[in-house]
C-alpha cells in the first residue's frame, strides 16, 4: 500500500529564500517525495528569508523522513523541525472530566456534596436500583483491556493500550452521547481480569471489551455475562460482526443475491471472524467456510483449539479441505479479518461471478483493493482511504445509547441482527452502489437508529 494517510501526517518548519518560486519549490518538493500536502502557511516574512509551515500526509514513518530530506535538498532551505501531528493530538491524552453541574455557591456546595449528598447515598443503599438514576451509572461504560491484542500491533500491555481506550471513549461521546472511561489492566490472567471488572462493575452500566486476545476473550466475556447485571460487549467481535453483516447485506442487494444462497468464506477465526461467522449464521446464511493460518477448518484436523473445533462442527458442511485458495475457488464472497496479502488477484478471479471481497485486516488488507476491484463487483476494507470502509464506530456507540437508555441486563443476537440491518437501512436505495454499501461513519442518523433498533428488542422498548 503507498497511498498517503492522515495517520502520518506531518507539519515541517522550513526556512527559504523570499523569492517569488520559493513556496512552489516547497510544494513540488513535498509531492515529488510522494507527500500530499494538505496546507502551506507563510508564518514569518523577512526582507530575505520566509519561515513556512507544510502540512502533508505520508505513507508510514520512514516516508516522513522522505519528504522532510527532500525539503532540506533544495539550495537555501532549512528544516528547522517536523512535528508529527497524531502525536501532537495525543499530547496530554484526548480525555477531561467535566462536570455536568455548576459549583456556584455554598449552596451548590452543599447539595453536590456534603452535607445534601449523604440523602442521596442513602437512597442507593435502600434501593440499588436507584444508581442508574441518581449517578454517572445511567450514561458510563468501562471500556477494559490488558492490552494483550492491541489493535494488529499484537500484546503491547496495558499502558500501552491506553491511547486506543482514550480514542474509543472519544468516539463514544461524539457519535452517541456516552461517557466511556479506559480500564487498561495490568494483568493478562483470566481469573484476575475477571474479578477486577466485578469489582469495578457498580459504577458503569456497561462494560466494552477490547483488544483482549483469543481465546481468552471469548471465556472472559463469558463469565462476565454471566456474573453481571449490565451488558458486557467485546465490540472485536460483536462490533465487527454488526457492520460486516450490514454491509454484506447491501453488497447482496448490489449483485443481487441473497445470505442464504451465496458461499462464503471467512478468512481468519480470531475474535473478529468467530463472532461473524456466528452472526452470519444467526441471519440465515446458507454456507460458510473458514480458514486459518493452516488453511481450511474441517473436522478431520487434529490441530483445533476448542473455539476452531466449534466453527468446525458448525461451518463447512462439505467438510472441504485444503487452502485458503481452494477455499475461494467459485465462492461468492470473501471477507478477511486476518493478516496481509494472503489473498492474490487470481484467487478473486476464481470467485463465482459477482465476487464481493471484504479485505479487512488493517492497516493491511489481506490484498490490495485496487487489485480486488479488477475481478470483483464489490469491494470493502477496514481503512479510511478507500471506499466502503467496515467500521465499528458505525455500530458501538449506538449500540450502547440504546443499551444505557434501556437500561438493559443483557446482550441477544436479536440486539446485534437489529443493528447491522438499522446500519444496511441507512443507505438509501437510491443511494446503494458497489462503491457505497455503507453510511458515512459521520452520519448523524446512524447512532440514532442503532439506538432506536437495540431499545426495541431489548424487552422493554424504553
Amino acid at each position: 500500500m503507498s497511498t498517503p494517510s492522515p495517520g502520518y501526517a506531518i507539519t515541517l518548519r522550513a526556512e527559504a529564500p523570499a523569492a517569488p518560486d520559493s513556496t512552489a519549490r516547497l510544494t513540488s518538493a513535498v509531492s515529488g517525495a510522494g507527500g500530499a500536502l494538505t496546507a502551506l502557511d507563510v508564518v514569518e516574512r523577512g526582507t530575505d528569508r520566509i519561515l513556512v509551515d507544510l502540512s502533508c500526509d505520508a505513507v508510514d514513518e520512514k516516508h516522513t523522513e522522505v519528504i522532510s530530506d527532500a525539503v532540506e535538498a533544495l539550495d537555501g532551505v532549512t528544516v528547522h523541525e517536523t512535528g508529527d501531528r497524531t502525536f501532537l493530538m495525543h499530547l496530554g491524552g484526548k480525555l477531561e472530566i467535566t462536570p455536568r453541574i455548576e459549583l456556584r455557591d455554598r449552596d451548590d456546595l452543599s447539595r453536590a456534596y456534603t452535607p445534601g449528598v449523604a440523602r442521596v447515598c442513602q437512597a442507593i443503599a435502600d434501593d440499588p436500583d436507584e444508581a442508574r438514576r441518581l449517578t454517572v451509572k445511567r450514561n458510563t461504560v468501562a471500556v477494559v483491556t490488558d492490552g494483550s491484542a492491541v489493535l494488529g500491533l499484537g500484546n503491547l500491555g496495558a499502558a500501552a493500550a491506553l491511547p486506543v481506550m482514550e480514542g474509543k471513549a472519544a468516539l463514544f461521546k461524539r457519535f452517541a452521547g456516552v461517557d466511556a472511561w479506559p480500564v487498561c489492566l495490568d494483568t493478562q490472567d483470566t481469573d484476575e481480569i475477571v474479578r477486577t471488572v466485578e469489582l469495578l462493575a457498580p459504577m458503569y452500566g456497561g462494560v466494552n471489551l477490547e483488544d483482549i486476545s483469543a481465546p481468552r476473550c471469548f471465556e472472559i466475556e463469558r463469565r462476565l455475562r454471566e456474573k453481571l447485571d449490565i451488558p458486557v460487549f467485546h465490540d472485536d467481535q460483536h462490533g465487527t460482526a454488526i457492520v460486516v453483516l450490514a454491509a454484506l447485506a447491501n453488497a447482496l442487494r448490489v449483485v443481487g443475491r441473497k445470505l442464504a444462497d451465496v458461499r462464503i468464506v471467512v478468512c481468519g477465526v480470531g475474535a473478529a471472524g468467530s463472532a461473524i461467522i456466528r452472526l452470519l449464521a444467526a441471519e440465515g446464511a446458507g454456507s460458510i467456510v473458514a480458514c486459518d493460518r493452516t488453511g481450511i477448518v474441517h473436522r478431520g484436523r487434529t490441530d483445533l483449539d476448542e473455539a476452531r473445533r466449534r466453527i468446525a462442527d458448525t461451518t463447512n458442511a462439505e467438510n472441504l479441505s485444503g487452502t485458503l485458495g481452494q477455499a475461494v475457488r467459485g465462492a461468492d464472497v470473501f471477507i478477511g479479518v486476518s493478516g496481509p496479502n494472503v489473498l492474490t488477484a487470481a484467487d478473486v478471479a476464481a470467485m463465482a461471478d459477482g465476487a464481493i471481497v471484504f479485505a479487512l485486516a488493517n492497516p493491511d488488507p489481506e490484498i490490495d483493493p485496487v487489485e480486488a476491484q479488477r475481478h470483483a463487483v464489490v469491494v470493502a476494507t477496514g481503512r479510511s482511504d478507500f471506499p466502503n470502509q467496515i467500521n465499528n464506530v458505525l455500530a458501538f456507540p449506538g449500540f450502547f445509547r440504546g443499551l444505557l437508555d434501556a437500561g438493559a441486563h443483557e446482550i441477544t443476537d436479536a440486539m446485534l441482527i437489529a443493528a447491522a440491518r438499522a446500519i444496511a437501512d441507512r443507505v438509501a436505495p437510491e443511494e446503494l452502489g458497489a462503491g457505497f454499501i455503507v453510511p458515512s461513519v459521520f452520519d448523524p442518523t446512524v447512532a440514532p437508529a442503532v439506538a432506536d433498533a437495540v431499545r426495541a428488542r431489548s424487552g422493554t422498548g424504553a
